[in-house]
C-alpha cells in the first residue's frame, strides 16, 4: 500500500520524465507492489463526417498500433529508469477515442487456499461457462467484487494511509535533518 503523497511523487517523476511529445497527457498512473501502469490520451483520428461505427473502431486501433509501434523504445528507455528506480515492472497503455488498451501488463500469482464451499463457487462458474478454470474464475470474482465495492476500498486505504502516517511519526523514524541524500542510482523508498 503507497500513501496518496508517494503516488503524487510517482505521478510527478512520470511527468517529468515522459517525453513532452509522448502523450496529449498522463491520463492515469496506478501502482501497486510488483508493477506501475501509465495510461496516456492519444489523439483520436480524424475521421470524415458520418463515418460508420466499423469505419471508427478500426480507425482507433490503428492509431493505437501505430503510437505503440513508433514509440516503443522511448517508453523502454522510460521503463527501464523506472524499473531501477521505483523496483517495479512498468506497463504501458492508452486512451484513444474513447477506447483503453493496455499494451503490457503484470499477471502476478497468488497463492490462496479456499475450502470447499469456495472451490464450488469457482467450480459453478467453470461449469457455467463464465470461466475456465479455477484461476480465471477467482479472477472473475475479484473483478466483480472491485466493480461493486469501489466507495468501501476507497474508505479502506484511507485508513491505511492515516495508519501509515501515523506510523511515520513514532518514535523508531528518523527526524527529517538526519535523513541521508539519496543518489538517483540508490533504489528509492519513495513507493
Amino acid at each position: 500500500m503507497i500513501t496518496t503523497e508517494q503516488r503524487e511523487k510517482l505521478r510527478g517523476w512520470f511527468a517529468g520524465r515522459l517525453p513532452e511529445d509522448l502523450f496529449e497527457e498522463l491520463a492515469e498512473l496506478t501502482v501497486d507492489r510488483e508493477e506501475i501502469t501509465v495510461i496516456g490520451r492519444i489523439p483520436a483520428p480524424r475521421l470524415a463526417e458520418g463515418a460508420s461505427d466499423a469505419e471508427r473502431e478500426a480507425a482507433v486501433q490503428g492509431r493505437i498500433q501505430e503510437f505503440r509501434e513508433r514509440t516503443r523504445d522511448a517508453r523502454i528507455e522510460v521503463a527501464r529508469e523506472a524499473e531501477h528506480r521505483f523496483r517495479r515492472k512498468v506497463s504501458w497503455g492508452v486512451e484513444c477515442g474513447g477506447e483503453r488498451t493496455l499494451f503490457t501488463h503484470v499477471a502476478a500469482p497468488v497463492m490462496t487456499r479456499l475450502r470447499q464451499p469456495e472451490r464450488q463457487v469457482l467450480d459453478t462458474l467453470i461449469a457455467g461457462g463464465v470461466a475456465r478454470s479455477r484461476s480465471d474464475a477467482l479472477a472473475w470474482c475479484v473483478r466483480l467484487v472491485q466493480r461493486h465495492t469501489d466507495d468501501w476500498l476507497a474508505e479502506l486505504r484511507e485508513s491505511l494511509e492515516h495508519v501509515q502516517r501515523v506510523r511515520a511519526q513514532g518514535p523508531d523514524t528518523e527526524p527529517q535533518d538526519a535523513a541521508t541524500d539519496r543518489s538517483t542510482d540508490t533504489p528509492t523508498d519513495d513507493i
